[in-house]
């Protein structure tokens, strides 16, 4: 008994990792979401985003980065602080054949750290030696380089991510992935957006291997506990359709609304529609500015049916947010506006029933490296 509570936090970690073989909820770190702006619209982003975490909701709007160079941070704590979240990306505009692109890196790292491992805290005389505790991670990661370019189409663009994916739960278990994402964004006036994502497009795989001592294994047999085995987890593709609309109020003030249609293809889920052949979960953002300097931002999203008793209700996860853009100052005339923005977002993401909201912030920095011809 004593030494089956000695791999319990262990065993619920591998859990984690080993029982998704299914595609459903695998590499489910990468569907969080980056930047406290998008959590505060509640994730519906893919038509109108336009800097460098186009890397995670569109390919296609990083080209619309218009400075010479852009970096983007952000870090969250979920689980009252016990899971780490941290993001960054790097976006540069570039020219190839006269052709202006964008080229992007990013990546991203959830982690839990300082997990006891006690698989030996028990001697081979049975007495408890609490200086064989040490600590693990569990992490996971993903770098992404992403290419942006506007076509000869008024208002229309295109962009992809190539990612890699990293996975490791301490010396027990690592994985390695690899996919592609693809998008395209159009704007054909000041108004209106559209934006289509295709997550995933080529399926992504993730291969574990899992490696333990013979006294990790033993420790296994002596609780009736499974021995992990190497495995295969896939993601299947998953769709974003968005749209957004902006408007003015007289001089200043501007409103965005913005509709994002998730289309998952890897089984029923517990969605606004759901079915076995078709998941549609929809997300919902505002957001007001006055003078392009401060924002207040609004959204829902998780949008599902749940129990009460014996029917079902309608129930949904609000968000907040808010946001502060300070122009930098330039003594050159013709350089493009630079900006410094900080983002806040109340956010929940493990469930709306949960009551764990979290506070999230992140950063956009302008830079300045060398001056670009507004050209396309």
């Amino acid at each position: 008994m004593a030494k089956s509570a000695t791999c319990f936090l262990l065993l619920l970690l591998l859990n984690y990792t080993v029982v998704a073989q299914a595609p459903k909820f695998s590499n489910e770190f990468l569907n969080i979401g980056v930047g406290a702006r998008a959590h505060g619209m509640g994730g519906a982003m893919s038509a109108h985003v336009d800097d460098a975490t186009a890397m995670y909701w569109n390919p296609a709007g990083l080209a619309d980065v218009r400075v010479s160079f852009q970096v983007a941070a952000m870090h969250a704590e979920w689980f009252a602080g016990i899971g780490q979240y941290d993001y960054l990306a790097l976006a540069k505009p570039v020219r190839f054949n006269n052709t202006r692109a964008v080229l992007g890196l990013s990546g991203v790292r959830f982690g839990i750290d300082n997990i006891p491992n006690t698989l030996e805290l028990v001697d081979a005389d049975g007495s408890l030696n609490y200086d064989n505790i040490t600590t693990f991670s569990a992490a996971d990661y993903a770098f992404t380089l992403s290419y942006s370019q506007k076509l000869f189409v008024k208002g229309l663009q295109i962009g992809a991510n190539t990612k890699v994916i990293r996975r490791q739960v301490g010396n027990f278990a690592e994985a390695w992935g690899f996919g592609v994402d693809l998008g395209a964004k159009y704007h054909p006036n000041d108004h209106w957006y559209f934006g289509l994502t295709a997550h995933d497009i080529t399926t992504t795989f993730t291969a574990w291997d899992f490696s333990f001592t013979p006294e990790e294994q033993a420790v296994f047999e002596l609780t009736d506990n499974i021995i992990p085995a190497s495995s295969v987890e896939i993601t299947a593709p998953k769709l974003t359709l968005g749209t957004a609309y902006a408007t003015n109020f007289g001089e200043k003030f501007n409103l965005l609304a913005a509709l994002d249609m998730d289309i998952n293809t890897d089984g029923q889920r517990n969605v606004l529609v759901s079915s076995r052949y078709l998941n549609l979960d929809p997300k919902l953002g505002l957001e007001l500015s006055y003078a392009k300097i401060i924002s207040l931002r609004g959204g829902i999203n998780n949008i599902q049916r749940v129990l009460n008793g014996t029917s079902r209700r309608l129930v949904f996860q609000p968000n907040a947010g808010i946001g502060i853009q300070i122009p930098q100052k330039s003594t050159l005339v013709e350089e493009e506006k630079r900006y410094v923005r900080l983002d806040y977002a109340f956010t929940n993401w493990a469930s709306h029933t949960d009551n764990l909201y979290n506070h999230l912030i992140s950063l956009i920095i302008d830079m300045r490296v060398r001056r670009l011809s507004r050209r396309n």
